[in-house]
């Protein structure tokens, strides 16, 4: 069901105001990229959003993202309500992180996709699930884990400023800011590049 050109209007005005990093034509192409969408999807969502699959779909498609868990956890920062339908301002906005966010909100973003648990801190499980899932083991490894475990260690040396054995967000954004390439530590949540 496509929006009448009031609607719209209105839509991208709205959006454009709390969307600081796009102006309205981009917002009106995204609003209208999240119609297509929608339209694509034939879930139960009835027109209001789309689902987890098309969500996957399209960050794969447009953006070369691959790694299932790290989709998953993406989808849920977008889906900030959390009942599994991605709505026109939580498209908008979670984009506007991924593609024009500035390195503090990328470092918010980044943590809570590795805050597997929602409790504040990226434990050392946390860190092995997700480093498990986005290496590629060698058939020839002999003990996979004991290699990931080590870069547990690794990551913790480096990043764990108050030496309590987890991240808080000060420990992983004073890590980022003295090194950037840290951001995407626990595996590759951000769009690549081009």
């Amino acid at each position: 069901a496509a929006m009448s050109r009031k609607g719209l209007t209105f839509l991208v005005d709205s959006l454009s105001r709390s969307a600081k990093h796009f102006n309205k034509g981009e917002v009106e192409c995204l609003i209208k990229l999240f119609d297509t969408l929608v339209a694509k999807s034939s879930s139960h969502f009835a027109g209001v959003g789309f689902d987890r699959t098309v969500f996957r779909d399209t960050l794969h498609s447009a953006f070369g993202m691959t790694d299932d868990v790290m989709l998953d956890r993406v989808f849920s920062t977008f889906d900030r309500d959390n009942n599994g339908c991605i709505t026109v301002a939580e498209w908008v906005e979670g984009l506007e992180v991924l593609l024009r966010g500035t390195l503090e909100e990328k470092m918010k973003y980044c943590f809570k996709v590795y805050d597997l648990n929602g409790d504040g801190y990226i434990s050392r499980e946390e860190m092995f699930q997700m480093l498990k899932n986005s290496l590629l083991i060698q058939p020839a490894d002999e003990e996979p884990d004991e290699g990931i475990k080590d870069l547990v260690e690794i990551a913790l040396k480096k990043m764990d400023y108050d030496n309590d054995g987890k991240l808080s967000f000060t420990d992983f954004e004073k890590a980022v800011r003295d090194e950037n390439l840290l951001l995407e530590a626990f595996g590759p949540c951000l769009p690549d590049i081009k």
